[in-house]
Formats: structure tokens, C-alpha cells, sequence
């Protein structure tokens, strides 16, 4: 199948052979859909919290904070498109000649572009975009309104002016505060990370980002770094990193042959935020929290954001303190039959791991073996919000292929929507996930965990796409939050909806929490 020119492209690239072909075979056989037992909801797999609970979990944190290192990872690498695709259909399709702008929405029932006007003078950018367009055109104030209207989205979106699409979705201006202070999405992960990071170190956050847009970052973070430091008196450590190329799947055609470009080379392609798992590895941390980049709110509603950051990496210490303990019973090899139930029924009831119903039959030595390595995982707690119509994935208990059942994060593109059962299940579905981890990548001796043996390869995704014309199927890896942290240990913990606030679309920015006074 591959000559010996393509083996020296595989290699170029940092992949084997062996991988490759384990690629086209996933293609070949398909990948299976997750088999979903139930809905994860409160009391069954979703933890509920007391006030007084949430107090207790902050005060174990706030007691622990200064003895753990601590590292916010943040995937973002996106760009700022498809928050404007509305817009790019605008400049397409909208002819000033033919009718007014009103006109135009009114025939298309274009509901997202007329909130979008309406709020116009609420965006951050508003007066970016303002000042460049009265230098460009003098005699801006004197155009009709449609032409005023039109030349805005084009200053905003054009090549060559502020290109607003083509920016990394971190480096947009996301909020304004007073005097027009504008800051971006990756400034507010500063703020918000100085508020439970370490007293005793830098506050520590990694990005992953495009490769083309380090300088756009580096450059973003000289600006701000002496403003941020003085309001939060924090120092910060920031890094980044690429998505590897050696994370790249081969795209194949229709029948499952590599799909080649005009030139005759191999066509690899992006494998999604799965191929972040390989970035979290390098990384070294008692604490990671992970959230994305574009769910960030107003210092207004910062406090409340961090409480239940703070809550769920309390749930994680507490919770890795006791698993830590039972290890080292276990290492030990002396365990009463009371101190192996007492660890069974810890499992069950804290970490929501099914025990095997032959658990009583086995030996007392495999016993130990058996629990040992059911503890002996990295650690998450997941935040989930109650549904509320949001796309995205969802917390639910799954089934695999050897009839263990465990939680998971599933999206709707794993589910097979051809089952009856399954479509039930999902359309029952009480959370969904928000992105909104902690966790616990070391194990009970201070050694980091190869994140790679934790993943489920089979959780990957097959999507349809074209290129030049021609259609290919591409292969997408398990998600970073779904297959790539399939045998984690893992705690759902139900969170409010303030602590999701992502930005999918320009509009997202009118809402309560990205504003400083009322929205529209």
C-alpha cells in the first residue's frame, strides 16, 4: 500500500508504519458507537452539593493550595471564523443596491444578524472598528445607514483591515471595562487563574495554540503582563505549545485508500483536541484545571466562577488523600477482609467504579491486584451543568466492549441515533459537560502518569469531508475529555450554568456575563 517515498513521509512526520496502518484499519472496520447504559443524573453518577458541603471542599483547597503545584491548561488553538459565519453569509449574499440592510433580514429571517445591529455599540470592538472606519472614510457620518452598516462588518472581517475571523479566537477583544479598556479571552484566564492559584509560586497557565500565531500571543501577553501583575499581585508563568504533527491521522478516500494530494503524496490531517492528550503529558502539575479558551466571564462574575473551581479541586485533593492511603495498604500486601471491603465500597460510592460481582470469588491476592489498579489512575472531576439545549457532550454510563461499565463524557457524534434506546437515553440526558476539569495526573508515590495508557483508541470519530473537490474521510482522535480520558478515575459534580459562558457565536458577547452593564 505505501511506497517507499510515503514510509519517508510517515517518518518526516513523526509516525511509524504501524500506526498508519492501525489508522486505515479504523477506517476499515469502522468504530463502534458508544453503547450508552443510562443517563448520568444527580445521585446516580452526579454528585450534588450542600452549601455546606462547597464550604467545606473551598476550605480543604484553600488548606491545601500552598503545599501542590498548580497548572491551568487551556486548549486554544481556534480561530476567531466560526464565531462570524453569519456575517461572512452577510457579505456574501447582501447586495446594497437591490434593498435596504432591514430588507435583507426580513427575506432571510436572519434573526442572529438583526441582534447583532441592534447591540452594535455594545460589542468591545465597537469602537475599534469605529476609529478605523472615520480615518478610513472622512465623511463615514454622512453614508446611509446600510452603507455604514456594511462598511463596519467589512472593516471587522476584511483581509487587509482588522481580519477579525482569521485572529486566534484567544486574542479577540472579548469585554470592555471603563475608558474603553478592552481584554481578551486570554487575558481574562489570567485574572481568573491569580484568584486559586498558589501563594507560594507563579501563577502557572499553558496554552495550546497555532503554531503561526506564538509571536500574536507572545506579543499580547508583553502588553498586559505589568497591568496584570499589579492588579493581581501574582506573578505569571505562562507557556505554550503546538498540536503535534505526529497526532495527525491519514485521511483516506471513499473505499479506504489513502487519499492523495495532485502531487501523489500522502493527505494527513489535524486529529481534533484528542491530540492534546500528548501536551497534558508533557506537562507536570499535583493539580491541572482544564477549561477552554472562549468561557471566560466579567471580573463582575469572576468570584462565583472561581468558588466552584475551587469546590471540585477540593472534591479531587480530598478525594486523592484517601486514594493515596488505601495504595499504600494495598502495597503493603498485609489487608484485613474488613479494610479490602471497606476500599471496594469506597470505589463504589466515592469514585463510582463498578466492582466486578466475582470480586468475593477471587483470591486475596488478586483482590488486591484487582482494586490496586482501580485506584491506581489519574484523577478528574468534571463539572456538569443541568441541559438546558446546549450542543456538546454529556455525562452518561457506558458500557465497552468487555461489559465493564463506567462514566464517561459522550458526544452526540459517539451515539447511535438509529437505536431507539440509545436516541431515549440521550434525549433523557440531564447535564452536559462544560469543559470544566480538575485533575490529578500523578500517582500515590509523586510519579507522573503516562496519560497514554489511559485511552480508549477506539472512542475516535470518522467524519466526511472534501478537499480540491473530492471527498475523503478523515479520522479524528478520541477527545481530549472523552476517549483520551476514558480509563481516568472520575467524579461528575454538578455545577450552575454562570460557570459556562462559552463565546460560539459574535452575539455571545451581548449576554450578562461578558457585559458590564445590562445587555441587550
Amino acid at each position: 500500500m505505501f511506497s517507499e517515498k510515503d514510509k519517508q513521509q510517515i517518518k518526516r512526520k513523526g509516525l511509524t508504519l504501524r500506526k498508519v496502518e492501525q489508522q486505515i484499519e479504523l477506517f476499515e472496520n469502522g468504530i463502534p458507537f458508544a453503547n450508552l447504559v443510562a443517563e448520568a443524573t444527580i445521585n446516580d453518577g452526579i454528585l450534588s452539593l450542600s452549601e455546606d458541603d462547597m464550604q467545606e471542599f473551598m476550605s480543604y483547597f484553600e488548606s491545601k493550595k500552598d503545599s501542590v503545584s498548580i497548572l491551568k491548561f487551556v486548549p486554544a488553538s481556534g480561530a476567531a471564523t466560526r464565531m462570524f459565519k453569519f456575517l461572512y453569509s452577510f457579505l456574501e449574499e447582501y447586495d446594497l443596491e437591490k434593498g435596504s440592510i432591514n430588507s435583507y433580514i426580513n427575506r432571510y429571517k436572519n434573526n442572529d444578524l438583526s441582534l447583532f445591529f441592534i447591540g452594535l455599540e455594545k460589542f468591545p470592538f465597537y469602537h475599534i472598528v469605529q476609529e478605523k472606519l472615520n480615518k478610513t472614510y472622512p465623511n463615514f457620518d454622512s453614508l446611509s445607514i446600510n452603507e455604514q452598516r456594511l462598511n463596519f462588518v467589512k472593516m471587522m472581517l476584511d483581509t487587509g483591515k482588522l481580519d477579525y475571523g482569521n485572529s486566534p479566537k484567544g486574542l479577540m477583544p472579548f469585554h470592555k471595562y471603563k475608558k474603553q479598556v478592552v481584554s481578551t479571552a486570554f487575558e481574562e484566564h489570567l485574572y481568573e487563574s491569580a484568584l486559586y492559584s498558589s501563594n507560594n509560586e507563579s501563577t502557572k497557565l499553558h496554552f495550546t495554540i497555532s503554531e503561526k500565531h506564538n509571536h500574536k500571543f507572545d506579543e499580547e501577553f508583553s502588553r498586559i503582563e505589568q497591568k496584570v501583575e499589579e492588579i493581581t499581585g501574582s506573578k505569571f508563568d505562562i507557556s505554550f505549545s503546538y498540536q503535534k504533527e505526529s497526532t495527525d491521522t491519514i485521511a483516506v478516500t471513499p473505499k479506504n485508500k489513502p487519499f492523495r494530494e495532485d502531487d501523489g503524496s500522502l493527505h494527513f490531517r489535524p486529529s481534533g483536541h484528542g491530540a492534546l492528550i500528548e501536551n497534558l503529558n508533557d506537562l507536570n502539575a499535583d493539580i491541572i484545571f482544564i477549561k477552554n479558551i472562549d468561557n471566560v466571564v466579567t471580573y463582575k462574575y469572576k468570584n462565583e466562577v472561581v468558588k466552584y473551581k475551587k469546590v471540585l479541586a477540593g472534591i479531587l485533593l480530598k478525594i486523592q488523600e484517601q486514594v493515596f492511603k488505601y495504595l499504600e495498604v494495598l502495597e503493603d500486601g498485609i489487608v484485613s477482609e474488613e479494610q479490602l471491603i471497606e476500599i471496594g465500597e469506597f470505589l463504589v460510592n466515592s469514585m463510582n467504579v463498578k466492582i466486578s460481582s466475582e470480586f468475593e470469588k477471587y483470591s486475596r491476592i488478586y483482590q488486591i491486584e484487582y482494586l490496586t489498579e482501580k485506584l491506581n489512575r489519574p484523577i478528574r472531576v468534571c463539572g456538569m451543568v443541568k441541559n438546558e439545549g446546549e450542543p456538546g457532550g454529556g455525562p452518561f454510563w457506558i458500557k465497552d466492549e468487555s461489559g465493564n461499565i463506567s462514566l464517561q463524557i459522550v458526544e452526540s457524534a459517539q451515539i447511535n441515533k438509529k437505536s431507539k434506546v440509545q436516541k431515549l437515553i440521550l434525549k433523557n440526558a440531564t447535564h452536559f459537560n462544560p469543559v470544566d476539569l480538575v485533575c490529578g495526573i500523578k500517582n500515590y508515590k509523586g510519579d507522573k502518569f503516562d496519560l497514554k495508557k489511559f485511552i480508549d483508541a477506539k472512542a475516535a470519530f470518522i467524519t466526511m469531508k472534501t478537499k480540491t473537490g473530492k471527498d475523503l474521510k478523515a479520522l479524528e482522535l478520541p477527545g481530549l475529555w472523552n476517549g483520551s480520558m476514558a480509563n481516568w478515575n472520575t467524579v461528575f459534580v454538578e455545577v450552575p450554568l454562570i460557570t459556562f459562558n462559552p463565546v460560539k457565536t459574535v452575539n455571545d458577547l451581548l449576554k450578562a456575563p461578558h457585559q458590564i452593564k445590562s445587555n441587550v
